[in-house]
């Protein structure tokens, strides 16, 4: 019996490429995640209000300083995170589906004319979203791991704090100053930045982190770093490591 190859159009590939990386992403981190997650959210609030401090710095004329992120200036790495901090406060009050929320064009000319207010409206707005202890246990919608994946609040929760302590990280380094972080915070990311899968499938477009960095880490902020795809001795000069 022949059997007919199928005719997939090009963007049905890409689409399915993408949820099958995200799939395989998911479930990879399902899997290391701890069972019993902690409520993180007061440490979560001490790294979201840490990076509100940091962009509460930014001038105009930082906009356009490189990052550790490849390919983006500081005002794409400041859309990125008030998109996603619109994103995931909608998350949280259940309407994370809604393609809207996380748009980074939307938020693109705010930043440009007020960078610090813009950044510490939305951040201020996903705190008061997840303020509520029902979100622990409510399901978030989060479209950027595939249509209709949704996951337990508190895990969704882990994601977003991560992600702050991180790109808290970036934000310094962009701007060329110090960046300081409780240790009680940083030790607190570290297993769930551990829980991120590695693997190959890092370097393909759209996800969300590149492989793993090797070398010595001396603390447990650099631990992160490395891991999550970036270099703790990142330098404003040397833009050239595929992070996001």
């Amino acid at each position: 019996m022949q059997h007919r190859r199928e005719v997939i159009p090009p963007g049905l590939r890409w689409h399915r490429h993408i949820l099958g990386v995200a799939i395989l992403y998911v479930c990879a981190y399902d899997m290391r995640m701890p069972t019993d997650l902690p409520d993180v959210r007061p440490l979560h609030r001490i790294a979201v209000l840490n990076s509100i401090a940091l962009v509460d710095s930014v001038r105009g004329a930082d906009l356009d300083a490189p990052t550790p992120c490849t390919g983006w200036k500081l005002a794409d790495l400041l859309a990125h995170m008030t998109a996603q901090h619109h994103g995931f406060a909608s998350a949280a009050r259940g309407f994370g589906d809604d393609p809207d929320a996380w748009r980074t064009d939307a938020v693109l000319a705010a930043i440009a004319a007020d960078p610090g207010g813009t950044y510490a409206d939305a951040a201020r707005d996903v705190l008061a979203a997840f303020a509520d202890d029902a979100t622990l246990e409510s399901s978030f919608a989060l479209p950027e791991f595939g249509p209709d994946a949704t996951f337990p609040g508190a895990m969704a929760i882990g994601f977003h704090f991560v992600d702050y302590v991180v790109h808290g990280w970036d934000v310094a380094e962009s701007l060329g100053v110090p960046y300081t972080l409780a240790d009680d915070v940083v030790d607190a990311a570290l297993p769930l930045a551990l829980a991120v899968p590695d693997g190959d499938f890092r370097e393909d477009p759209g996800v969300p982190f590149a492989r793993a960095v090797d070398g010595p880490s001396a603390t447990n902020l650099d631990r992160i770093l490395r891991h999550l795809g970036r270099r703790p001795d990142w330098a404003r000069e040397d833009a050239t490591e595929r992070v996001f």
